[in-house]
């Protein structure tokens, strides 16, 4: 139960560093942005022309990263506890 424990909080702050990293990222590309106006006014598009049209990511996958990295972090935790038993009983 305690594996499962460590695995579930392990992905979470993996997650939630993930997310922390995208929005820093994205605040400091947004303090640091320095408009060009003047060659702007230039090239004049339309709107309709200038507009990207795309599909976004199920909220679902990241439910489904969280329960896959979990699983990847209780597989580590069980195999380090065993090498750290391994190597208990060979200095002993």
């Amino acid at each position: 139960m305690r594996t499962i424990l460590l695995s579930l909080c392990f992905s979470f702050i993996l997650h939630v560093l993930f997310f922390l990293g995208t929005f820093f990222i994205g605040y400091i590309k947004t303090l640091n942005y320095i408009p060009i106006i003047e060659g702007d006014w230039q090239n004049v598009e339309s709107l309709q022309n200038v507009v990207a049209f795309g599909s976004t990511g199920s909220p679902l996958f990241f439910l489904f990263t969280f329960i896959g990295l979990s699983l990847i972090c209780g597989v580590c935790l069980v195999f380090y506890r065993k090498i750290n038993s391994a190597n208990e009983k060979a200095r002993s």
